[in-house]
């Protein structure tokens, strides 16, 4: 819903009703993950995308039927249907997409949700898109860390399904839950997609060199909330690094404790050390490579200062585990030159480590594009 908000929240507060459409589940080389979403107007127009092309006109064609009914459906594509290439599935992969009527009356909370998401505040939305009675479908519960708004059906079912959408909104999941009818754990029956809106990944760069303003860029790109912190203020300031959301001026390893301490990194959160001058980056490895959470730290030099950056590492202590967790010399080998080039290898690397990437040439390889 994220993706589409805008053109979402311009038609709710219009009072006009729209269609919306949401892969709520994935099987092999799906194309889109789950999340994502087409928006179908009562106008005829359509905004978005469920499978980046393949099957956008069978979900328009199904989200007209929705407008026109008011009735939710949960709809099946992929090669195992006779449909499947009729509807231009043919990557291999298959998907759940839920559509379902959305305006004033149907979502009435719409509204806050679209506050809480500009504003960076946590909020979950779960809906239940499979049920044996078909009135529950649909219902859904809005949920923060601290208050939820809403029912599916039942006293049980409700907290077992907040219980569960607290936990994915604090690791930022958006998946499907399956329970029993009434919300059993063990049951099967009702599907409930939890939609998880949190704030922003990090990626926090330092060193203010002109590689930092490269990645900066790249992570503003991908999607993350881009931070460079460096020591020397002459070098750390917004002009010379435009793409950041924030620059400080700080010793990066006390930053990066204070931030740590503070709660504010997680297990999203990138570092990429850029500095290659062991008076900053050993102390901040230190740190880095000792927190509990992290998604990546990655460290730039070149391979003898690698060997020299973990014997002082070796020498302060850490563990082999610990130093394991490091990404050095950073990014993959793609050949890069240019601040741009190499800013794409170390992007490249944290999208495979995020997805399980190996890093090769598609063409070179055999089986399905996505895992």
């Amino acid at each position: 819903m994220r993706e589409v908000l805008r053109e979402l929240r311009a038609w709710w507060e219009a009072g006009e009703p729209v269609a919306m459409a949401t892969v709520v589940d994935t099987f092999s080389a799906s194309p889109r993950p789950p999340g994502a979403s087409m928006l179908v107007g009562a106008d005829g127009t359509a905004v978005g995308s469920v499978s980046g092309g393949c099957v956008e006109g069978a979900v328009y064609e199904v989200g007209q039927s929705v407008l026109a009914t008011g009735t939710a459906e949960l709809a099946h594509y992929g090669v195992s249907d006779d449909t499947a290439y009729s509807v231009g599935l043919t990557c291999g992969g298959q998907l759940d997409v839920f559509i379902e009527k959305v305006d004033q009356r149907s979502f009435p909370e719409l509204g806050d949700i679209a506050d809480d998401i500009d504003a960076g505040r946590p909020v979950a939305v779960a809906t239940v898109v499979a049920h044996p009675d078909p009135s529950w479908v649909g219902r859904r519960l809005v949920v923060r860390p601290d208050s939820a708004v809403g029912s599916l059906g039942s006293d049980r079912a409700d907290a077992a399904v907040v219980d569960d959408t607290r936990g994915a909104l604090a690791s930022g999941t958006t998946e499907t839950l399956t329970y029993g009818p009434d919300g059993e754990r063990r049951g099967e029956g009702m599907r409930v997609f939890v939609a998880c809106h949190a704030p922003k990944p990090r990626m926090i760069v330092f060193g203010a060199i002109d590689f930092a303003a490269a990645v900066a860029e790249m992570g503003h790109f991908l999607g993350y909330a881009v931070t460079v912190c460096d020591a020397r203020p002459v070098f750390a300031t917004p002009a010379r690094l435009p793409a950041a959301d924030e620059v400080v001026v700080s010793w990066p390893h006390a930053y990066l404790r204070d931030e740590a301490d503070a709660g504010r990194i997680d297990g999203r959160t990138v570092l990429c050390v850029l500095t290659h001058d062991p008076k900053f980056d050993v102390p901040l490895l230190e740190v880095a490579l000792r927190l509990p959470e992290v998604a990546y730290v990655g460290a730039m030099g070149s391979r003898r200062t690698h060997d020299e950056r973990m014997e002082r590492l070796r020498e302060a202590g850490l563990t082999e585990v610990e130093l394991g967790r490091l990404s050095s010399p950073i990014g993959l080998d793609l050949g890069g030159r240019t601040p741009q080039e190499t800013a794409v290898s170390i992007a490249a690397e944290i999208v495979a480590l995020r997805w399980g990437g190996a890093g090769d040439r598609l063409s070179e390889r055999q089986g399905p594009i996505h895992i």
